[in-house]
């Protein structure tokens, strides 16, 4: 499918605050968010889901742990890519920000606990067993948490598969974290 990537004065009208307010956070428009404008709703839909996991009670740290393993089990290049680099920006341990993009098992046993419970959850579409549950919960998160995860998964479905649809192209600022899938993912 092609879709033209919108600036903010190409996009509908809609779109534009949105696209403006993209341009003063990053500095520019990545190219997920310029796709996204065409459907001003999806745009919409997206920031606001990202905007309310960055309200809740993950961590920064943690809420990369969701984004880049939920892309990584959907296979977004562009997603690994950017949320490697949003990563690299909040501080995440290189170690971790390795162990994720290989599909690998995180040093930190919290920390990879989340991990297999947003695979669970991304796998299982959300069946995730009790026994994954009590895992999850026996590593000190919560119930609230858990949602929280599927807070993330929400969002990285919607732009992973935004980004397959269209094959969004990789922007420049993320370009030196390209990320393509391995055997072991």
């Amino acid at each position: 499918m092609k879709l033209n990537l919108q600036s903010i004065e190409s996009a509908p009208e809609s779109s534009r605050p949105l696209l403006e307010g993209a341009q003063a956070s990053f500095g520019f428009i990545p190219n997920l968010l310029g796709t996204l404008a065409n459907a001003p709703a999806a745009l919409e839909g997206y920031l606001a889901l990202s905007g309310a996991l960055g309200k809740s009670s993950l961590s920064p740290v943690e809420q990369e742990v969701i984004t880049i393993t939920a892309s990584v089990e959907n296979g977004c290049r562009y997603c690994v890519a950017g949320h490697t680099t949003i990563g690299q920006m909040r501080k995440v341990d290189a170690d971790v920000l390795v162990a994720l993009r290989e599909g690998m098992a995180i040093a930190d046993p919290k920390l990879e606990s989340l991990r297999e419970f947003t695979l669970a959850v991304v796998r299982d579409r959300g069946w995730v067993s009790e026994e994954q549950q009590e895992a999850f919960f026996k590593a000190g998160y919560t119930p609230a948490q858990a949602l929280e995860v599927v807070l993330g998964v929400t969002m990285k479905t919607l732009s992973n598969y935004t980004n397959h649809l269209v094959k969004t192209p990789l922007d420049p600022a993320f370009a030196a974290n390209e990320w393509r899938e391995s055997a072991t993912v």
